[in-house]
């Protein structure tokens, strides 16, 4: 349980903005979480992660909910001689419409957090903004992919330990991103081409420059 308090803490407290690709008021964290907490070399440990938060949602609410982030904390900064890909905490933010009448619906916002082996749902009478839905972008770039071409290129790294997934609104439709950082500085990793950059793809410059591998 102290896992899970100390994850949702790190979920909730991170203010990212728009304007840097990160989330506002919601995601990812602080970078506070303790390395007691349970590591995960698994390949798939991400992607099983969402895939079975996508079906419990599908069971639980039908075919109509949104996917709108995962973040991910991992167990080393990416500035750090010892970074790696190893993973401390997930968690999936998804948002339902119910219908309470035929005038009235009521909005819902799910979040589900993974520590290890173990799996917390809370469920909160609220909405989510800033991001567009994920259900139907193919994300063809795993996790530790990702992180493998972020690695790879010669931007400086965030002193941060923390990842999201999402599909940011801003003035250029975009595809999803892995986004690693914090409010500082981050990296983008492209969730379906793989493309990499340290401009936020939905809010392009003449000063996007970026890396294809």
């Amino acid at each position: 349980m102290k896992k899970f308090m100390l994850l949702m803490a790190i979920v909730c407290s991170m203010a990212f903005v728009s304007c840097t690709g990160c989330a506002d008021k919601k995601v990812v964290g602080n970078d506070s979480i303790t390395n007691d907490s349970t590591v995960t070399n698994s390949v798939n440990y991400v992607e099983n992660a969402i895939a079975m938060d996508k079906e419990n949602m599908y069971l639980t609410y039908g075919k109509d909910y949104k996917w709108f982030e995962t973040c991910i904390v991992m167990n080393e900064y990416m500035d750090s001689e010892n970074t790696n890909d190893s993973v401390v905490g997930i968690s999936n933010i998804f948002q339902v419409l119910e219908q309470k009448s035929s005038k009235s619906f009521d909005v819902h916002v799910i979040m589900y957090t993974h520590v290890g082996d173990s799996t917390q749902v809370d469920v909160k009478h609220d909405f989510w903004i800033e991001d567009m839905p994920m259900n139907n972008d193919a994300i063809k770039v795993t996790f530790k992919e990702a992180y493998a071409k972020m690695m790879a290129t010669n931007l400086p790294k965030p002193h941060s330990r923390q990842c999201v997934l999402r599909k940011e609104i801003g003035p250029k439709d975009c595809n999803p991103q892995y986004i690693f950082g914090n409010s500082e500085a981050q990296i983008y990793v492209d969730a379906v081409t793989g493309n990499v950059t340290d401009m936020n793809p939905a809010f392009p410059t003449k000063l996007n420059y970026s890396f294809n591998w």
